[in-house]
């Protein structure tokens, strides 16, 4: 129990700085020699950055590297792999007769024979076992082969593998099947999420798990090897430490291909090669792809590592604060440390950090500490690294003196207060024109005071016998 909480405690730490790293784009940085591949990819699993390319678009003839969807296929269309399958020959037959018999390769499965799904898988995984692969086809496929090969061409396009065309399930010739070392690295990176995938590719002896005594008869003469060299502790020359399969396949018009996978001190890498030759100038048998992943392999585990490119303290520019008491700017640095997978001969100053893009180009105060502020792009080479959010290294407080000077300039300037003295101008003069109207129909409708008193009124009888006695 103590060695088993040891060996947990021996692993966080080692995948510590792993788990911390910033996730980044992909850098073609130059190896050094030469590979034989045509095809070449090399990534990091753990943060998931490719670091080397080479001709990763070109389309090449996959071969049985594609016994890797087959398996994919299988898995997800397979409810029991425990299930128990009667090999059929009639099923593969057809393959005896092909224009190129050195590319097919057996597992000693013979006609009657019983496995499980599980053991197929591993056959074709192991040996690029064509029994295995159509077999597997062929039932997944409801006794349709050409079915199970349209559930391969729909998984690729769900996965984006723009350059891939399947035509079969073993990965024998056909000008018509065709991939890329970038698709194949999506496709694996895919696989090795599926449940039971890596224990298999990474197996480098099996024994089926049905004995099939009576064509078999003894059960150590029946056991699948790993086509992979790499993994036989046994070969001095090709034996690599910490290497996991996952497929290699050979065609004699489409050269050595190679899918693997290594890990050591805590870092994970997966290398693809297509289209290395069979043979060296003398016609004489290399095994070049090997060659190319020990190589790529080797390069990435002695030069790469993690590297803090932006520490977050570093200060990365800076931007006016308007109402600020007293600062009028505050500087702003990474939300994070950054730290990416680097190589050990390139100097990290080289890496650009002169790309920065604000939200705004001026503030107003209050500025809290840790705001963003903007992003900054890291770059190298021309190639994009990643965008940083950037904050702000302090807060800044506002001046209520600036704030109350500036409000009351805002509230005049506001064009609500001027449509408001417009309205009320309006209404003024409404107002006036009003009173002087009022005024002027009222001084027009009204009448003069009678003078009651100030002329005596005047009896006309009176008068006239007034008149007639002086005369």
């Amino acid at each position: 129990m103590k060695n088993k909480i040891l060996a947990l405690l021996t692993a966080a730490i080692i995948t510590a700085p792993v788990v911390k790293a910033y996730e980044s784009n992909a850098v073609n940085f130059t190896m050094r020699g030469t590979l034989n591949s045509d095809s070449a990819i090399v990534v990091n699993l753990d943060c998931d950055t490719v670091i080397h390319e080479k001709n990763a678009d070109t389309q090449q003839l996959p071969g049985p590297l594609v016994n890797i969807m087959t398996a994919v296929v299988c898995m997800e269309n397979c409810e029991n792999l425990s299930q128990e399958i009667t090999i059929d020959e009639d099923v593969y037959s057809y393959l005896y007769n092909t224009e190129y018999p050195d590319d097919l390769r057996y597992a000693d499965i013979l006609d009657g024979d019983v496995l499980t799904y599980n053991d197929l898988l591993y056959a074709m995984m192991l040996t690029s076992s064509v029994e295995a692969a159509e077999t597997i086809a062929y039932n997944i496929g409801g006794g349709d082969v050409s079915v199970f090969v349209e559930m391969m061409n729909k998984k690729a396009d769900e996965l984006g593998m723009e350059n891939t065309n399947f035509t079969n399930a073993t990965g024998m010739y056909n000008v018509e099947q065709y991939t890329t070392a970038r698709d194949m690295m999506i496709l694996t990176k895919y696989a090795l999420n599926k449940s039971h995938f890596e224990d298999i590719c990474s197996t480098y002896v099996y024994t089926p798990s049905v004995p099939n005594f009576n064509s078999h008869p003894i059960e150590q003469k029946w056991r699948w090897f790993n086509s992979n060299l790499m993994m036989d502790e046994e070969n001095d020359k090709y034996y690599y430490k910490g290497v996991k399969g996952i497929k290699t396949g050979n065609l004699e018009l489409g050269g050595r291909n190679i899918v693997a996978m290594a890990g050591k001190d805590g870092h994970n890498y997966l290398v693809i090669g297509m289209r290395a030759p069979i043979n060296d100038e003398d016609g004489v048998t290399k095994f070049y792809h090997l060659d190319d992943a020990t190589q790529m392999f080797d390069w990435a585990f002695n030069h790469f590592s993690y590297e803090v490119i932006l520490a977050d303290t570093a200060e990365l520019g800076e931007l006016p604060v308007d109402l600020a008491d007293g600062s009028s700017y505050v500087l702003a640095k990474p939300a994070e440390e950054i730290s990416l997978l680097w190589h050990d001969e390139i100097d990290i100053s080289l890496i650009s950090m002169d790309n920065i893009t604000w939200y705004k180009k001026e503030l107003q105060a209050p500025v809290k500490k840790g705001d963003p502020l903007g992003r900054v792009t890291l770059e190298y080479s021309g190639e994009k690294l990643a965008d940083v959010e950037l904050v702000a290294v302090s807060s800044v407080e506002r001046s209520a003196l600036k704030y109350n000077i500036y409000a009351a300039k805002l509230f005049l300037k506001s064009s609500w207060i001027s449509k408001a003295l417009t309205i009320a101008g309006i209404i003024s003069s409404l107002y006036i024109i009003l009173c002087i109207y009022s005024y002027v129909l009222f001084k027009s409708h009204s009448k003069p005071l009678k003078p009651m008193y100030a002329v005596p009124k005047v009896d006309k009888e009176k008068k006239n016998k007034d008149t007639n006695i002086n005369k």
